[in-house]
């Protein structure tokens, strides 16, 4: 049986762990060339080792999202490997700590830099080659934290909240040249990530933070990586053909309360 994105390339970046490595062993398992690019080559590489031994195509590119110069050389050795980009997941991020009184400039030019600019720079390299050889589709990272107010966590939502902004501002400018441009606002998922954040929220007791996360979700429990690279799946194949612009939350209903 074919797989829903047979002959296609598509990179996610932020692939070395996580809801990136989920969604790029999934891409690679529905028949994509996959290029797996994160910040740490060896989680890069092991990455693109695991879906190789499971008989997928996978390249390993290492580049800092938020670097230009890094970024314009991860697409180029992408295009040069395999011709062109048919799906990216700007799956990459960072959390920060800190509300509009606390945080520090540092944490919100970081946050800043690796959630909205980084998406903006894989955007811009992956567009151009999208709308050179006939289209794609680009799959933004969200969160719910663009959505609702978090405590403590000022940096990371106004980030996100502009890749929010700027999903839909991609959508309507590439939308006649054939390029889709979707979120996926994911609610909390048990990541190696997430681990800091709630610590803190636990007052240091990981078990505590996680707790007073879960409560918050009525499905009662976080989600998985797999579930968010599952609606990756579905964004970056034809299934959703008719969707651009589209923000969709994979939240247990967190939002909806």
């Amino acid at each position: 049986m074919a797989g829903r994105l047979d002959g296609k390339v598509a990179v996610v970046t932020g692939a070395g762990s996580g809801i990136g490595r989920a969604a790029a062993t999934l891409f690679a398992r529905e028949g994509a060339e996959v290029a797996a690019l994160d910040v740490n080559a060896g989680a890069a590489a092991e990455t693109a080792k695991q879906i190789a031994e499971a008989g997928g195509k996978a390249l390993a590119v290492a580049a800092d999202v938020a670097d230009r110069a890094a970024v314009e050389g991860a697409f180029a050795e992408v295009i040069r490997e395999h011709g062109r980009v048919d799906v990216l997941y700007n799956n990459a991020g960072v959390n920060s700590k800190g509300s509009v009184i606390d945080a520090t400039e540092d944490d919100w030019d970081r946050s800043f830099g690796v959630n909205a600019k980084g998406t903006f720079l894989c955007s811009r390299a992956a567009a151009a080659s999208m709308v050179a050889t006939g289209g794609g589709s680009i799959i933004n990272q969200g969160s719910v934290a663009a959505l609702v107010g978090i405590a403590n966590f000022a940096s990371y939502c106004a980030a996100k909240g502009a890749v929010v902004a700027l999903t839909r501002s991609m959508s309507v400018d590439l939308a006649p040249r054939g390029v889709r441009v979707n979120a996926i606002c994911p609610g909390t998922v048990y990541t190696p990530l997430m681990e800091p954040m709630l610590t803190a929220r636990g007052g240091g007791d990981l078990a505590a933070g996680l707790a007073l996360t879960v409560a918050k979700y009525p499905i009662g429990r976080l989600g998985t990586p797999e579930e968010i690279a599952a609606v990756a799946l579905f964004l970056a194949s034809d299934d959703s053909s008719f969707l651009t612009g589209s923000v969709i939350t994979a939240d247990g209903g967190m939002t909806s309360q």
